[in-house]
């Protein structure tokens, strides 16, 4: 793919970027470790400083920055707003608590004084999507800098102009030359900045395919990784739910980011009880979505990113009902008017048996299933390659207990909307990846944890 900006609601090429040369890529890594023996050294105090000030350059340009995003992989601005808001609160987040997060643990063993502390590995890799441009970029940098390591970013191809204002961001904000430097560069790099000893571990969030062929580069030189994956998120109503609440919920969760996100509920899985009424509820709302100009403020649904990504959507469309799905609204590309734009698309009927039910589908589509009760409930959620969310929806205490304990996935939401929070880990099981972001587990992933014995 081409490192370029192309509008996705227009197919326009904006600007193309040429990518790093090897000498380079070498220059850059040098000043990393440069800058990484010196960041080290610097105090809780001064990281935090530096992470508040790049919140508050967020907060002031966050209007400039979101139509960045939207421009480059077409989310609407409100959604790119709200986005950029969200990484001045996971900068200010660690900002205030990473000196509690790292300080030293004392235990007690048979040594006059033995606890555990927590140092930098050096320069941490980067590899982030395009769906979340700044927000997966932040999560990662805000700890990762509390913690005295140095990042570098290889960014998506298709948003390199949000990629460089990161970089911007975070000198401007007082950080060190070189503690985060962007990487404009192709997906074969990626194995040969794993084999470079100045690499000590990598993250990345994106695809099945991309996650193995990093976690195989990082297997080989024995550095650590952490890998957010695909997601095929269960969105489950049983009889007792709160339905009005729940289909606004349901409708939210599957358009968010145009239904680019891992997160995004995917499966619909309605006790058949209240499916017919869900599925009217439901159909109703996505046929009262606005699709259109994402830089418009009520647009409710922008282009997918890429016009490979609206094909793909499509084909996968098609195979469903050639399995036998049927399509209750859209099901096609809106062929009247430029750029990728798909339409909120509901199919029902899928047996569950089929390969496509166990897909996941990006873009604004959702497959609804019905299930006489929780238990062929929690059964169909579970058949599935992925682990990442759940959203489960009951007033029964002993229901909801069930659905905590025995969803196979990295989070499970009852009655509300799956979504990340710097104050809890986020990351899944099984295919979804492995490892995980935010919170205290998230800062605790790139550190040496030293065990420390003194007699």
């Amino acid at each position: 793919m081409a490192i370029a900006t192309i509008n996705p609601a227009t197919g326009e090429t904006l600007k193309t970027f040429e990518p790093l040369n090897d000498a380079e890529i070498t220059a850059k890594l040098y000043l990393a470790n440069q800058t990484f023996e010196q960041y080290r050294q610097t105090n809780f105090l001064t990281r935090s400083h530096w992470l508040q000030k790049a919140a508050d350059i967020l907060e002031q340009d966050k209007a400039e920055f979101a139509k960045l995003m939207t421009l480059e992989m077409g989310k609407p601005l409100k959604a790119a707003i709200a986005e950029v808001e969200k990484c001045a609160v996971v900068c200010r987040y660690y900002a205030e608590h990473a000196p509690s997060f790292l300080a030293d643990v004392s235990v007690k063993t048979d040594a006059s004084h033995s606890f555990v502390r927590y140092q930098p590995m050096g320069a941490i890799l980067a590899v982030m999507p395009w769906n979340f441009p700044f927000w997966q970029v932040f999560r990662f940098a805000a700890p990762a800098l509390m913690a005295g390591n140095v990042g570098l970013l290889k960014h998506a191809s298709n948003v390199p102009q949000c990629a460089l204002a990161i970089e911007d961001i975070i000198r401007g904000a007082g950080f060190p030359e070189g503690a985060f430097q962007t990487l404009l560069i192709g997906a074969a790099k990626v194995a040969d900045l794993m084999a470079d000893d100045r690499v000590k571990a990598a993250t990345l969030t994106g695809s099945e395919p991309a996650g193995a062929s990093l976690a195989a580069a990082a297997g080989k030189q024995i550095k650590k990784t952490v890998l957010e994956l695909g997601g095929s998120d269960p969105f489950i109503v049983l009889a007792s739910a709160d339905l009005e609440t729940a289909v606004v919920t349901a409708t939210t969760a599957r358009m968010l980011n145009n239904g680019q996100s891992c997160i995004a509920a995917k499966r619909f899985i309605i006790a058949d009880a209240i499916a017919d009424k869900f599925e009217k509820l439901l159909l109703e709302k996505f046929e009262a979505l606005k699709v259109g100009d994402p830089m418009q403020p009520d647009t409710d649904l922008g282009p997918l990113a890429t016009p490979g990504l609206l094909q793909d959507l499509n084909q996968q469309v098609q195979n469903a009902t050639k399995s036998g799905g049927k399509v209750l609204t859209g099901g096609h590309p809106l062929s009247d008017r430029p750029g990728n734009f798909y339409p909120p698309t509901i199919i029902i009927d899928i047996p569950p048996e089929a390969a496509i039910a166990k897909e996941e589908f990006f873009g604004p589509v959702a497959l609804l299933f019905r299930v006489p009760d929780i238990d062929a409930a929690i059964k169909l959620a579970n058949d599935s390659p992925f682990g990442l969310g759940a959203s489960a929806w009951t007033t029964n205490d002993q229901e909801s207990d069930r659905l905590v304990e025995e969803i196979e996935a990295g989070a499970v939401f009852i009655n509300g909307m799956v979504k990340s929070d710097p104050h809890l880990p986020f990351g899944g099981i099984k295919r979804s990846g492995y490892g995980r972001e935010l919170s205290i587990q998230g800062i605790h992933e790139f550190v040496n944890v030293k065990t420390v014995w003194v007699k």
